[in-house]
C-alpha cells in the first residue's frame, strides 16, 4: 500500500522561502498560502507529493470541510505537529465534510479521500459526533413521505435498541387515552392513515440515580399550516420541521455513546399538520396535559402546542436539566439569521456555559430574552393562553414565553429554535439538514455531570 500524501499546513511566507523550487507552479495554481486555500504539488515523476494548505489563525472544526471532497481520491495524512485539540478538530470536520445524501440517487457518488487520523485524536468522540450529525441530517433530508410520524418513531426506536434503552411509544387516540390532549389535537387530522397519525415517543437511559438529563425535541413531519394554509414557497422545505427532533435523537446518540453518567429521558411528539375535515381550527380551544386551555389563533403555531404537552410530562419529574430543540419560529431566523441557533434559557449560569461550549465547539448559540413584559401578549379573552401573540413583533420570545408555561418553573431550563437546514454549502457543511448547537449542548452536559 502506498504511504498517505501528506498534508502541510503553510503561511505565505514559508511559501515563499521553503517552496522557491515551486515558484512557477505555485504561481500558476494562483496558490500564496492565504487560509481557504490549498495547492497539489507534483513530484519528479509526476505523482502526487503533497498537498500545501493555507494556514489560518487558528484551527477549527471546519478548516478542512472542503478538502474532504475536493482533493483526489487518494490516502492522506497531517504532517504538522498537532495538539489534541487541534487534531480532533480537523479530523471531525474532515469527517463530516465527507457527508452525502444518496438514498434517491440512482448512480453511486464518486470515490472519497481518505485521511490517516494522527495517534493523539479523540476517536471515540470523532466518531460518535459524526454518527450523530450523519443521523440528524439523515432524518432531516429524508422527505415526509418517507419520514413520517411512523418511520420517525421506528429510526427512535433504531437508537434506543442500538444502545439497551427503554423505549415506548403511545399512538393516535392512545394519546388522549393518556392525556396528551394537543398533541392529539394537532394530529388528528391524519388519524385515518396509521403512518400519519400521531406519536409519542419515550426513550430511557442510564441508572435512575444519576442525574436526570430530559431531551425534548418538535418532531412535525410535515407543516402544512393547517387550515391557515402556508403558501407554496413555504411550505418547500417543511421536511424540515421535524429538525428538533432529529437533533434530541443525534444528541441522545452521542450520550448513550459516549457512555455520560446521566440518566437520560428523550420525549419526542411526532406528527403531521394537514388539512382535513377533523384539523384543528383557528379559534377552537385546546385543553393541555398541563390543565390549561389554550385558544389556538393561528394553525401554524402548531409545534408549541405538540412541545407544551411533552414538556409538562418532562417537567412533571423535576429533571436536573430540560431541554427542547425546534424549528419553532420564523422570527428567529429573522433576528439570528439561518444559521445560528437561538438560545433561551432561564439561568444565566448555565446560558454563559452553553454559549461558551459553543464557541470552543465551533457551533455557535446566540442568546435571546425571555422579556417578561411581551407574556401579556399571549393573553386570551377566552382561554388561559392563546398559542400566538397579539403583536407581530418578537415571535421567537412570545413563543418561547408560551413554552414556559409548561415548564412547571423547571430550572435550568434551555430552549433552541433553529433553522435545522443549511440554505449554502460551507465547509463541511452541506446544504440539506444540519444539526446546530448539538455538539455545544453535549458539551455542556458532559461538563456539567462528568462523564
Amino acid at each position: 500500500m502506498p504511504p498517505s500524501i501528506p498534508l502541510y499546513f503553510v503561511t505565505p511566507k514559508q511559501v515563499n522561502n521553503d517552496y522557491a523550487n515551486y515558484a512557477v507552479w505555485l504561481e500558476m495554481s494562483g496558490f500564496t498560502g492565504q487560509p481557504d486555500s490549498y495547492c497539489l504539488l507534483p513530484s519528479a515523476d509526476a505523482e502526487l507529493a503533497c498537498v500545501l494548505v493555507g494556514k489560518p489563525s487558528t484551527f477549527n472544526t471546519w478548516t478542512l470541510g472542503d478538502l474532504a471532497q475536493s482533493l483526489p481520491a487518494q490516502k492522506y495524512a497531517l504532517a504538522d505537529d498537532l495538539s489534541a485539540d487541534e487534531a480532533t478538530k480537523l479530523c471531525l470536520g474532515w469527517t463530516l465534510g465527507q457527508y452525502r445524501f444518496t438514498r434517491y440517487k440512482r448512480t453511486d457518488a464518486n470515490a472519497l479521500p481518505e485521511l490517516d487520523f494522527p495517534d493523539n485524536v479523540d476517536q471515540h468522540y470523532i466518531t460518535a459526533a459524526a454518527e450523530s450529525t450523519y443521523l440528524v441530517r439523515d432524518l432531516i433530508n429524508t422527505p415526509a413521505l418517507d419520514m413520517h410520524p411512523e418511520a420517525l418513531a421506528a429510526e427512535a426506536q433504531k437508537v434506543a435498541e442500538r444502545f439497551n434503552a427503554k423505549c415506548s411509544i403511545t399512538a393516535s387516540e392512545a394519546l388522549a387515552d393518556a392525556n396528551y390532549p394537543m398533541i392529539y389535537g394537532v394530529g388528528r387530522a391524519n388519524g385515518h392513515d396509521n403512518a400519519q397519525a400521531p406519536r409519542l415517543v419515550d426513550i430511557r437511559w442510564g441508572k435512575p440515580n444519576a442525574p436526570k438529563v430530559t431531551l425534548v425535541g418538535k418532531g412535525v413531519c410535515f407543516d402544512t399550516g393547517g387550515l391557515n394554509m402556508k403558501s407554496s414557497a413555504g411550505m418547500k422545505l417543511m421536511k424540515k420541521d421535524m429538525g428538533g427532533a432529529a437533533q434530541v435523537l443525534g444528541l441522545a446518540q452521542m450520550i448513550m455513546q459516549l457512555n455520560l453518567p446521566v440518566h437520560l429521558r428523550v420525549l419526542i411528539p411526532a406528527v403531521e399538520n394537514s388539512i382535513s375535515a377533523s384539523a384543528t381550527r383557528p379559534s377552537d380551544v385546546l385543553m393541555s396535559r398541563q390543565g390549561t386551555t389554550v385558544e389556538i389563533g393561528n394553525t401554524d403555531a402548531e409545534g408549541r402546542l405538540v412541545l407544551a404537552d411533552a414538556l409538562t410530562e418532562a417537567s412533571s419529574e423535576q429533571p436536573d436539566l430540560l431541554i427542547d430543540c425546534a424549528t419553532l419560529t420564523g422570527a428567529a431566523r429573522v433576528a439570528v439569521g439561518a444559521e445560528l441557533a437561538a438560545l433561551f434559557c432561564n439561568d444565566d449560569e448555565i446560558a454563559e456555559a452553553l454559549i461558551a461550549c459553543g464557541e470552543r465547539q465551533d457551533d455557535p448559540l446566540w442568546r435571546l430574552p425571555l422579556h417578561e413584559p411581551y407574556r401579556n401578549m399571549l393573553d386570551s379573552r377566552v382561554a388561559d393562553i392563546h398559542n400566538i401573540s397579539n403583536a407581530p413583533y418578537g415571535g421567537a420570545i412570545t413563543a418561547a414565553l408560551f413554552l414556559r408555561e409548561f415548564t412547571a418553573g423547571q430550572s435550568p431550563w434551555i430552549h433552541i429554535d433553529f433553522m435545522a437546514f443549511n440554505m449554502r454549502s460551507r465547509p463541511g457543511r452541506p446544504e440539506g439538514g444540519d444539526a446546530m448547537g448539538m455538539r455545544a449542548l453535549f458539551a455542556l452536559i458532559k461538563e456539567r455531570f462528568g462523564g
